[in-house]
């Protein structure tokens, strides 16, 4: 009986002398997560403290000036200055918008939502999202209503630019198809600048770089390419300094040739041309999937003029995503991923 009762004492003081070791375990780890939240807050606080000191700021527009479609209409866009960093934010262009995503920007009040809005931002279809039009037709009373701190654009709202500057301050962030990959890392650089992401976007272009060096590896196994746009059974060509030229610039594409006149639309061009040419890499990216209509692409493309060419026989025609391509390239996810798309579709 004595033995039984010395057992129990000794269990009531060995999981008593437990309990006091793991009240005191415990108390140790909430001192600890207190410790490491209280770092946290000051670190967070440094960084609103340290991008605060930042302003005023003066942001250039990644183009001064494009003209509109009609070649005598020309647009001009000036520096913007920002007292405070911009909590409300409109932007129209895709390509910063997925830009502004992939940094984890906060403050994205209004996006354009139609039928062209690129898959991999759905989530800005939400009704979390003030509605602010279409890429060619902003909602004035919607976004004056709205009260924007900063409207981002690029050159399908070129028009509008006058009357939204009335609204709220306006930066232009497209890119230049006579100097796409510049103007590209410089609306990245904007958008790091403004709001605090030097270190995000610094990491999220080093992808993009290591990326660039595997594309260059798989263009080199090729002689010749031609980059084409279907639209409606039409097609439109491209080279060197064009819209699609980074393909050659960046990627380290050999055009089959240079003589193809400049146009954001390309220039007209045949399914004999092709032939004539006979690439080696034949790109085609489909503008009508891209706005929303029936595409024939393959039925179109594949007829017996083209199967006559060295990239039908060697099944080298590469049908590029339509709304990353057409609609939405420009940012730090679309980039990244265009590359991705040539890389998986050739290597």
């Amino acid at each position: 009986m004595k033995k039984w009762k010395f057992a129990s004492a000794l269990l009531a003081l060995s999981l008593m002398l437990t309990a006091c070791g793991n009240k005191e375990e415990a108390s140790k780890e909430e001192t600890k997560d207190t410790a490491q939240a209280e770092d946290q807050a000051k670190e967070n606080n440094s960084a609103a403290e340290d991008q605060a000191a930042a302003y005023p700021m003066t942001i250039s527009p990644t183009v001064t000036s494009t003209e509109g479609r009609d070649s005598s209409e020309k647009f001009t866009f000036d520096d913007v200055t920002f007292e405070e960093m911009p909590k409300k934010i409109a932007v129209f262009d895709y390509g910063f918008l997925d830009t502004l995503d992939a940094l984890g920007v906060e403050g994205i009040t209004g996006v354009p939502k139609d039928t062209s809005l690129p898959s991999y931002l759905k989530d800005y279809s939400s009704d979390k999202f003030v509605n602010i039009g279409t890429l060619k037709e902003p909602l004035l009373e919607d976004i004056a209503e709205m009260d924007p701190d900063v409207i981002f654009i690029s050159g399908r709202q070129s028009a509008f630019y006058e009357e939204l500057k009335e609204i709220a301050p306006v930066v232009f962030v497209g890119t230049s198809q006579d100097d796409y990959w510049n103007t590209f890392e410089a609306s990245v650089d904007i958008a790091a600048k403004m709001f605090g992401k030097e270190a995000e976007a610094k990491e999220q272009l080093a992808k993009i770089d290591s990326a660039l060096e595997e594309v260059k590896a798989v263009a080199g196994n090729y002689e010749t390419s031609l980059v084409t746009m279907y639209n409606e059974g039409k097609l439109s060509g491209f080279s060197t300094n064009s819209r699609y030229g980074y393909i050659f610039d960046n990627y380290g594409f050999k055009p089959v040739t240079e003589d193809i006149e400049s146009s954001s639309h390309g220039s007209n061009f045949g399914f004999e041309a092709i032939l004539e040419f006979n690439p080696q890499v034949l790109f085609v990216i489909d503008r009508t999937a891209a706005i929303g209509e029936k595409s024939n692409i393959e039925t179109d493309m594949e007829n017996e003029i083209i199967k006559k060419t060295d990239a039908y026989k060697n099944n080298r025609i590469v049908y590029l995503d339509g709304p990353l391509w057409y609609l939405s390239g420009g940012g730090i996810e679309s980039e990244l991923a265009k590359i991705n798309e040539v890389i998986a579709e050739l290597k």
